[in-house]
């Protein structure tokens, strides 16, 4: 199978652009990650979601961006069979366990700004490692699923694969098979992701939480609003230069943004960093 068509013009710039984007990924959300690791005052609910938020980060952008970069570098746009099926299975899975991450931590910013009373009693270790697996199982379920069916089509039309990764809806767009319950499936399961995980109970609640919470908000939205335009649509209606820039904004756009606002918007995070530089400083001049 063949990423896209040839642009060797833009294989440069674009090479520039991935890998200092990727570069920033990785370091940005690595390092919340040690950041959390390293002061105990972060061992918290909110935190250990955080931590979970950029570890999938880092795996779902480096499931499709490494491969990007690799055929802007040497103009080598060909993918196998198998590792074609391995992209989608990654990016799948660690796509939807963020989105349902991104909804354990707006029911654990719920349960702190609604009912702090009950906080310590509702949020426990047994729930948030519960939350946590749901959505690992949830992520790892539905992209098995999603590429049992795919890889069960055949793909006669073409090899080209109008995309810059192997996504659902390109490959569904190639096959020559009846694609009528890939769509169904595809359908109902990004519904689910996008209404089910967006369900906080309280019409007082959601004013008070999401007046609290806008930048988690704003990411929400942004995953969500991507997804649900991409993948809740018939293959039919699939326009690839439009879906290829929208695929791009979630693919990259929010693994960019999560480190950027969890840091740059919260006291703890940028304390913690000031004691970590604070305390390495005095150890180097002494």
């Amino acid at each position: 199978m063949i990423l896209m068509e040839n642009i060797s013009e833009l294989q440069v710039p674009l090479f520039m652009v991935f890998t200092i984007i990727y570069f920033i990924i990785l370091v940005g959300n690595i390092g919340m990650i040690v950041l959390i690791l390293l002061d105990s005052r972060l061992h918290t609910p909110m935190y250990f979601f955080l931590s979970n938020l950029s570890l999938v980060d880092c795996v779902y952008a480096s499931a499709v961006t490494p491969k990007v970069m690799v055929g802007f570098s040497t103009g080598d746009k060909i993918i196998s069979y198998n590792a074609c099926a391995a992209q989608m299975f990654f990016f799948s899975a660690f796509a939807t366990i963020e989105s349902f991450l991104l909804s354990s931590m707006a029911f654990d910013r719920h349960a702190a700004v609604c009912k702090p009373l009950h906080y310590t009693t509702t949020m426990t270790s047994a729930m948030c490692t519960s939350l946590v697996t749901g959505s690992y199982i949830c992520g790892l379920l539905q992209s098995s699923i999603h590429v049992a069916l795919t890889f069960h089509l055949s793909f006669c039309h073409s090899n080209i694969i109008n995309h810059f990764f192997c996504d659902i809806p390109p490959l569904l767009a190639l096959s020559c098979s009846d694609i009528h319950i890939n769509e169904i499936v595809l359908f109902t399961l990004a519904a689910f992701n996008v209404f089910f995980t967006l369900l906080i109970h309280s019409a007082a609640g959601r004013h008070r939480a999401f007046s609290t919470c806008s930048s988690h908000l704003s990411v929400v939205l942004l995953q969500y609003g991507c997804c649900a335009f991409v993948y809740m649509r018939p293959s039919s209606s699939y326009y690839p230069k439009q879906d290829q820039f929208i695929s791009l904004v979630y693919t990259l756009g929010t693994p960019l943004l999560n480190p950027l606002i969890y840091t740059l918007r919260n006291s703890e995070i940028k304390g913690t960093l000031g004691r970590i530089l604070t305390r390495n400083c005095l150890s180097h001049n002494n």
